[in-house]
């Protein structure tokens, strides 16, 4: 499948400039994938030793994900490169990313024993509070190695995480 063909956009903003030898990718982008929970319609903060209940709550693809799937959905040939974990969590980004945005992953991996990076937040009162979890990958999983052959690979635009 060509990066074209990922891509889920019915329009493409960039036809008028799009000529032969351009780059496959409109933009490549590394950095965390976290699995974001989001909790929404809290009364108010939750309180040490109660139990809070939301009336809403959603999850999806977080950290860098959300500008791949941003960049994706306004119709550029986006490849993100990044770790995942071999976790549920790791399964269902990767499938979100891949099969719901059309972004391409082949830049990605999938890390044998290590679990997914998590946020949850909780929306209240205008406000919000988040509480992440994760582990830096093992170092085998470190996908932009200095000197790394086709790395980055040829794009109109890159976007990389420096944390």
């Amino acid at each position: 499948m060509t990066p074209a063909t990922r891509c889920r956009a019915r329009t493409d903003p960039l036809t008028a400039l799009r000529a032969p030898g351009d780059p496959p990718w409109d933009v490549c982008l590394t950095g965390t994938v976290f699995l974001d929970i989001v909790f929404t319609g809290l009364d108010s903060a939750p309180v040490r030793g109660t139990e809070s209940w939301a009336r809403g709550m959603g999850s999806s693809p977080g950290g860098v994900a959300n500008m791949a799937a941003a960049l994706a959905r306004l119709g550029l040939r986006t490849l993100l490169a990044a770790a995942f974990g071999d976790d549920h969590y790791g399964e269902y980004c990767w499938d979100a990313l891949e099969q719901g945005e059309g972004i391409d992953l082949s830049a990605s991996r999938t890390v044998p024993g290590w679990h997914s990076p998590v946020t949850v937040s909780m929306a209240y009162e205008g406000e919000r509070t988040m509480v992440s979890h994760g582990h830096e990958p093992p170092p085998e999983a470190v996908l932009v190695q200095q000197g790394a052959p086709n790395f980055p690979p040829p794009a109109r635009a890159a976007v990389a995480s420096l944390t």
